[in-house]
């Protein structure tokens, strides 16, 4: 009894991470892989200049005469990004589709006299160019005359069923928080327990994007920037989405001890507006701003949303494509040698060492624990001095998120040069500095949830202009 006694107490005694550290669904981490993909703000809001439309815009003022959504996915394809999101149904209520519980929709335009679809030719293009396809309905509907009651409640489900049935598979589901005043001057109680039910029986692989998750959380801003630290964990009870969501701060950073896998998704546009603007031709972000975005973003392991309007032909601009285009290049050609694969890696625990390659083997699912912090450690030896300022980290997930702070410790000749500190990892963590000379590089973690495991690794020597002074 007293043996009983002694090892229940014991449990209790642990720290809740240890016994019941949350990680990800197999959904959540096909996402986490996802890394960058792009945002498509389209409808009435387009041709009227508005971005937020009022819901009395007449259905005619969506006329796309050169829809293009074949272009949309050939440029999305060419820039790197891996799906697209389409804003199926924005707070003025017009629907992309034309839907059987909405007289706002396409049907109703002059566009193609009624009969296109826009979720349609998207969804068709995605699977064409072998792009994940994604929809944001917001539960706002400033045009529909049931909203404000609870027969509303039963539209967006309907909606949802169609979307899902009539356009699927669909990857992730965009959820906004707004809510405001309908038609009838009401405003709406989201059911929002019966939506998630909805989607779970419908798609039960479909991840959903609110401020509360389930699955994904929204950044706290639309800057395109996560926390310095950022936890994939968050506490949700009593929060809703919208105005009842967790402050900003927390959004930005998670909860260190979160209850639940409810990662960060970034998003952003790339121009100041989300909707398309003609007068924001000229104002279209730099490759490097974009650069800059990503590695404040997914380098900070978080993902990218980056929102790309098509213009009122219904293609994407010029301006906003080479943009995207050149940002690529800068990625692919800052990271095409990495330089840990040239080094020697030595494994230290307590003492004793072995040479491993786990870490540089191309292995996601590898990597190298660390349970005792301070006495495991990586070395990578060079058997000459290499000029370094990028370093790049992964943590292994499936286990769920450990390291809480972490130092790269660049030597030379035996002497401390630089050391980088930092305090979570996640998915991936790339950190920029000065260009540094060193022979070796030793990571350690200093502090922890749990044992760490650290997967692929990479250090570069990325353009010095492209490193934040």
């Amino acid at each position: 009894m007293f043996r009983f006694s002694f090892i229940l107490s014991i449990f209790f005694l642990l720290p809740q991470a240890l016994r019941a550290q949350p990680k990800p669904s197999p959904s959540q981490q096909a996402w986490h892989d996802m890394e960058y993909y792009f945002f498509f703000h389209f409808g009435p809001n387009t041709f009227t200049g508005l971005e937020w439309g009022h819901g009395t815009e007449k259905a005619d003022l969506f006329n796309p005469l050169e829809l293009d959504c074949r272009q949309w996915c050939r440029i999305a394809k060419a820039a790197g990004a891996k799906g697209v999101i389409i804003t199926a149904k924005h707070h003025d209520g017009f629907c992309l589709w034309p839907s059987k519980y909405s007289t706002h929709t396409v049907r109703e335009s002059q566009w193609r006299n009624g009969k296109g679809d826009v979720l349609k030719e998207l969804s068709q293009a995605c699977k064409e160019y072998g792009l994940k396809f994604g929809v944001y309905i917001s539960p706002w509907d400033r045009n529909h005359p049931d909203y404000g009651t609870e027969k509303y409640n039963d539209v967006f489900v309907n909606m949802m069923k169609e979307i899902f049935t009539l356009y699927g598979p669909v990857w992730e589901l965009w959820w906004d928080g707004a809510n405001g005043e309908g038609p009838n001057g009401k405003m709406q109680v989201y059911d929002w327990p019966r939506f998630r039910e909805t989607v779970k029986k419908l798609s039960p692989q479909t991840v959903i994007f609110s401020d509360v998750g389930p699955h994904l959380r929204w950044v706290g801003n639309e800057a395109g920037f996560a926390g310095r630290t950022n936890w994939n964990t968050l506490d949700t009870a009593g929060f809703t989405p919208g105005k009842g969501a967790p402050s900003q701060d927390t959004l930005r950073t998670g909860n260190k001890y979160g209850k639940a896998w409810i990662p960060a998704e970034c998003d952003v546009s790339i121009r100041p507006g989300w909707f398309y603007h003609k007068e924001e031709d000229d104002k279209v972000r730099s490759p490097e701003n974009l650069f800059d975005l990503w590695l404040k973003s997914v380098g900070r392991g978080a993902n990218l949303l980056l929102n790309i309007p098509p213009d009122g032909r219904g293609k994407i601009h010029p301006k906003d494509s080479a943009a995207l285009i050149d940002f690529r290049i800068i990625r692919d050609k800052n990271f095409v040698v990495n330089l840990a694969k040239q080094a020697k890696i030595r494994w230290v625990s307590d003492g004793y060492s072995r040479i491993t390659k786990k870490l540089v083997d191309g292995n996601a699912a590898s990597g190298l624990t660390i349970s005792r912090n301070g006495q495991q450690y990586p070395e990578f030896i060079f058997s000459k001095p290499v000029k370094i300022n990028c370093v790049v980290l992964r943590e292994n997930l499936l286990s769920g998120q450990y390291c809480s702070g972490f130092r790269v410790v660049l030597k030379k000749e035996g002497r401390e040069v630089r050391t980088i500190s930092g305090t979570t990892i996640g998915r991936k963590r790339i950190l920029t500095f000065p260009v540094t000379e060193a022979d070796a590089v030793l990571i350690y973690v200093d502090e922890s949830k749990g044992p760490v495991t650290i997967g692929e690794t990479g250090f570069y020597l990325i353009n010095e202009q492209l490193i934040e002074k």
